[in-house]
């Protein structure tokens, strides 16, 4: 930590505000790229290659798992890799 602070004692403000702005954009990265925590039928159709009947039909029949929270049916990753592992 020391070793750190010494280093930006050093740096001019042109360098401290550049090395800001890096660090800014990293960190906006990072959060653009959190994977999502549900994803919808779409998102499932998707990356599946199945239809979205084909997914309905297995809600309907008890197979795949969803939270149908605000009107919207959606889908933990794990539900979909359990439901997959299954068929």
């Amino acid at each position: 930590m020391q070793i750190h602070i010494r280093i930006v004692d050093q740096m001019s403000n042109a360098e401290f505000h550049e090395l800001m702005m890096i660090l800014d954009r990293v960190e906006r990265n990072q959060v653009n790229t959190q994977p999502k925590r549900y994803l919808t039928i779409k998102d499932v159709s998707n990356s599946t290659s199945l239809s979205q009947s084909t997914i309905r039909r297995a809600i309907r029949k008890g197979e795949l798992k969803c939270s149908k929270k605000l009107g919207k049916l959606l889908f933990k990753v794990e539900w979909i890799d359990n439901w997959l592992g299954e068929k």
